[in-house]
């Protein structure tokens, strides 16, 4: 799920049922490679075919932010990506550390025919993307084989509640490497329910977790996303916070003892029957 402020777009008359609803491609008028893929009227992804390293959605530059602060310049990572859609920060880590190996789980074959063939991968060197939900994709991962797990799966407009749950949480946390990172894109508005919870989850399970987010969505004022990482290793907050001060998308770092006043108390999510995840009120989209 991402909010976008342009309206210029292109339609493409190709519209395809996937098992999300209906899938669309529209091209972007600003950038000759630009598209945006929407599923079920919501959208999922920006890709630039021309150009991998281009971050359009806010929530993916900070994703960007984060993965570009992670270890050495250009060290080619291991991933795990729960969520596939148009494989954006796959083709964005394929590109700025070249040799990195992914795996995308991806649940929606038919969604995945479709990108293969209008967003193709076959020259994105060490992607491959396996047709299965994300709790039984991430259940076949090795212990302590990834360098980063990437949560970006939405069904409906929504994170589906069975991956915030603690027990996700500790799946992830037992594929990644002793100074892997965990990084969440979430969505919350108003009183941030949602988001509390899912900080107290991640919280049970990493010693070291931060939070970046628009100034407005963490005040409550909009519906937006919310993107988390968390390790067992010290993450690069100082960087991150320069980054989030200084980049195209505006955004505030939360961590260390404001991150537990966030939580303020919230309950961790235990199983996916304590949670409903909120859905976004329709306006978000009205730009597309």
């Amino acid at each position: 799920m991402a909010r976008r402020g342009r309206n210029d777009r292109t339609p493409v008359p190709d519209l395809r049922p996937v098992g999300g609803g209906r899938a669309e491609l529209l091209r972007d008028a600003d950038r000759d490679g630009g598209w945006v893929l929407i599923v079920g009227g919501v959208p999922q992804s920006y890709v630039d075919l021309a150009d991998p390293t281009y971050l359009d959605f806010e929530y993916m530059r900070l994703l960007g932010d984060i993965v570009d602060c992670l270890g050495l310049p250009g060290e080619p990572f291991d991933a795990v990506h729960v969520g596939g859609a148009g494989c954006t920060l796959p083709r964005y880590l394929a590109a700025t550390r070249p040799g990195s190996r992914q795996v995308v789980l991806e649940p929606d074959g038919e969604l995945v025919a479709l990108v293969r063939e209008r967003l193709p991968l076959r020259g994105v060197r060490g992607v491959k993307i396996r047709i299965t939900d994300g709790r039984t994709g991430l259940a076949a991962i090795p212990d302590a084989s990834d360098d980063l797990v990437v949560l970006d799966a939405f069904a409906d407009a929504t994170v589906p509640a069975e991956l915030v749950t603690e027990a996700f949480t500790r799946e992830a946390a037992r594929v990644l490497r002793p100074a892997g990172v965990y990084l969440m894109n979430i969505a919350d508005g108003t009183r941030l329910a949602f988001a509390r919870r899912v900080t107290a989850t991640v919280r049970e399970v990493f010693p070291h977790v931060l939070m970046l987010a628009d100034p407005g969505v963490l005040r409550g004022r909009r519906f937006g996303n919310i993107v988390l990482a968390a390790s067992r290793a010290p993450l690069p907050a100082d960087a991150l916070t320069r980054r989030a001060a200084g980049g195209i998308a505006r955004a505030r770092l939360v961590d260390g003892a404001d991150l537990v006043a966030f939580g303020g108390g919230a309950a961790p999510i235990r199983a996916a029957a304590d949670v409903v995840p909120p859905e976004p009120p329709e306006r978000v989209f009205g730009a597309f």
